[in-house]
């Protein structure tokens, strides 16, 4: 079948959007639109949706860049280059760390969608977490999406449409992109990144087309230790208090990962705020300083949570993989396993477990993702998943 896009066409800020033809077809025809193309490729409003690492965020900033380009997008100029990198004056991105996008911050994009562009051809908004904007938030949108100034431009970000209220993706123009090909990624790890081919394709592989994960897999020799000691897990489940003690550990290392993370940009932000309040001068106002501490305080708290969420989702997710590869060995499905180089642990559980029983654990894997997303209890929802994975049906 034709994607519309041949793979020598696929080039400038479109080289890394790899597996996604069909959707780089779209979007190129949308650029050529301003350059007296058919007016119905473009629109005001756009939604990026598809699979995680499936790179919605880099087909949105892409095509913003296209967008800004004289070229229709070179990848080369400075145009594409600031736009890329989150420098250009016309270009806004936004990216939350925290657990949601609240309608004031929305009313400031807003307010900045009804700007005029000051350098280049559009003002173009870019919301890479769009599925996190509350409800308010979302009403505050609606109508800038509705009746949009004329050279503004709203690219939103979602793992689904359906992560967005349907007043707001009823008004967007969909791109849907895909899961990329093991191939292909390792391809762009080798050519991109310089990775060595043998360490590309099991960072590939075992990413499970993934683009951001085989990069940080092929890159961090400690990521790809944390992920063979999450594989080792199932073999250690060998009593109440083994899983116990395996989910402290988790929540534990999560909690450290996030700390790592945020202990400098936390520091950073306090001392910016503290000088911006000019704390310790006479003009400092005390009620408002602390009110603004406090607000920083809670926003830093909720990174601090979404950032430990993340890295337990991750553990689930290389969970998933083993129990996939578990059931492929159970079922005879003759597929070839993600997590081959634990191929000796995985044969063993097979043997000694039943296909029901694996199943089951899939599902308690599910359940456990849907608990960290309702805010249960991170060590409640660990310690109630690796009970039931240690089942000995």
């Amino acid at each position: 079948m034709s994607t519309g896009v041949a793979d020598s066409e696929v080039t400038g800020v479109w080289a890394d959007l790899i597996g996604q033809e069909r959707a780089v077809g779209t979007l190129q025809r949308a650029v050529s639109a301003h350059d007296g193309g058919n007016r119905h490729a473009m629109s005001h409003a756009w939604l990026f949706t598809g699979p995680p690492g499936s790179g919605r965020s880099n087909a949105a900033r892409a095509f913003a860049a296209a967008l800004q380009c004289p070229f229709g997008g070179c990848g080369e100029c400075n145009t594409c280059v600031t736009t890329l990198s989150g420098a250009h004056p016309d270009v806004t991105i936004v990216r939350t760390e925290q657990l949601s996008i609240g309608v004031d911050e929305v009313r400031e994009l807003v307010r900045r969608a009804a700007m005029a562009p000051t350098m280049a051809r559009y003002q173009v908004l870019v919301v890479e977490d769009a599925d996190r904007i509350t409800e308010r938030g979302a009403d505050a949108l609606l109508k800038s999406i509705e009746e949009p100034p004329p050279r503004t431009v709203w690219l939103l970000c979602a793992p689904n449409a359906d992560d967005l209220v349907a007043t707001v993706r009823s008004r967007c123009r969909k791109v849907e992109l895909t899961t990329p090909r093991t191939e292909a990624v390792a391809e762009l790890l080798r050519r991109r990144d310089g990775v060595d081919p043998e360490l590309a394709d099991y960072a590939a592989r075992v990413a499970q087309g993934h683009v951001g994960r085989a990069r940080v897999l092929a890159r961090d020799e400690d990521a790809r230790q944390r992920r063979e000691d999450i594989l080792r897990l199932p073999s250690r489940l060998t009593s109440l208090g083994a899983c116990l003690d395996a989910a402290s550990q988790l929540v534990e290392s999560a909690t450290a990962e996030a700390s790592a993370i945020t202990a400098e940009l936390d520091a950073r932000e306090q001392a910016e705020l503290a000088e911006a309040l000019g704390m310790g001068t006479k003009g400092m106002k005390p009620r408002n300083a602390q009110a603004a501490l406090r607000e920083l305080t809670d926003q830093q708290k909720a990174r601090a949570k979404r950032l430990q969420r993340d890295a337990l989702d991750r553990v689930l997710t290389e969970l998933t993989s083993f129990y996939r590869d578990v059931l492929t060995q159970q079922t005879s499905a003759g597929v070839e396993l993600i997590n081959a180089e634990q191929g000796a642990a995985v044969g063993a559980i097979a043997q000694a477990t039943s296909a029901e029983g694996t199943v089951a654990r899939l599902d308690a894997i599910l359940a456990a993702r849907t608990a960290l997303e309702t805010n249960v209890a991170p060590l409640l929802a660990m310690e109630s998943l690796l009970i039931s994975l240690a089942d000995s049906r």
